[in-house]
């Protein structure tokens, strides 16, 4: 019989000058048939974790996004760019007085907790069905909205002028270019990013992170991480085999004890991934997202379950 296809999520190191999209071409090239997909854009200049979902994983994608994220950010101070960091064309601005530490320590609060943020002119936004860095390659200045984000940890790590090192935990969304911009304009002496780290997407850590050169077509498999990593912060619930067959054919279970819930990561009995699930009234969870094949299970009644039927969880 033929392997079934894979499927699950891969902690991999993007290095700086790779795109994040080579990353993915190189591992679908290791993954066939399967596909894969990104979650959370990194950029050339950026190093450090990207989660690749591998097969059925990548209807996950989104769920991995929504994680928070760690950054170790390098600014360099007393300049500007069109890009907001150093790939763009630099100008340099006159400083008669380097800001000291204690000045940069007394705007970081500014920048944590939810803020608005207007993303770089050269980003993925999209302003009238084209992509930001599009309209700014053909030298089109585009008016983007800000829009909220949220910053839960924004501290310096170094700082001797010029250079300036944050470490920075964030939502999803947040561009660590534009938190650079924006205290360079408060310091009144502009900021480009130099260096971007990743150091982490909710559990998926760096130093656990594979090198995309040591992936290869005989050890993917091993690498893959199950897709409930993926959703592993939404709350979750162990199915019974009647639960589980219920699900497996669309149907609605009870969950009383996730009455507030308004999703839910629904498991094997064995801790699998088997559906993701939305809340509906009386604690009625309703599958969204099926993973198990129902062609799989066993029905665990002598009598067929009627389609009308809701499975419930004392």
């Amino acid at each position: 019989m033929p392997s079934p296809p894979l499927s699950g999520l891969l902690n991999i190191y993007k290095p700086a000058g790779w795109s994040s999209r080579d990353v993915v071409n190189r591992v679908e090239r290791l993954v066939k048939p399967s596909k894969a997909g990104h979650a959370g854009t990194l950029d050339p200049l950026a190093e450090g974790v990207l989660v690749v979902a591998v097969g059925a994983a990548t209807r996950l994608i989104s769920g991995a996004q929504e994680r928070e994220k760690e950054y170790h950010a390098v600014f360099q101070l007393g300049c500007r760019s069109d890009t907001d960091d150093s790939t763009g064309e630099i100008t340099t601005v006159e400083v008669s007085q380097h800001p000291a530490r204690t000045d940069i320590e007394a705007l970081l609060p500014q920048f944590i907790g939810n803020i608005w943020q207007v993303p770089p002119q050269f980003s993925a936004v999209h302003i009238d069905g084209q992509r930001a860095y599009a309209l700014a390659r053909q030298g089109q200045a585009v008016d983007i909205a800000p829009r909220q984000v949220h910053v839960s940890r924004l501290e310096i790590v170094d700082y001797a002028w010029p250079k300036l090192e944050l470490l920075m935990e964030c939502g999803s969304g947040t561009y660590v270019r534009s938190i650079g911009r924006d205290l360079g304009e408060l310091l009144g002496c502009g900021a480009i990013m130099t260096a971007l780290l990743r150091s982490r997407i909710g559990p998926f850590h760096s130093t656990e992170a594979i090198a995309i050169d040591d992936l290869q077509k005989e050890n993917v498999a091993a690498h893959l991480q199950s897709p409930v990593r993926a959703v592993e912060h939404w709350p979750q619930h162990r199915c019974s085999a009647l639960e589980l067959w219920d699900v497996a054919h669309g149907r609605m279970i009870v969950l009383n004890h996730l009455a507030t819930s308004s999703r839910v990561a629904l498991l094997t009995p064995n801790g699998e991934l088997a559906a993701l699930g939305e809340m509906r009234t009386l604690g009625r969870v309703r599958p969204t997202q099926v993973f198990i094949d129902r062609y799989t299970l066993t029905n665990p009644t002598a009598e067929s379950t009627n389609s009308d039927e809701v499975s419930t969880n004392p």
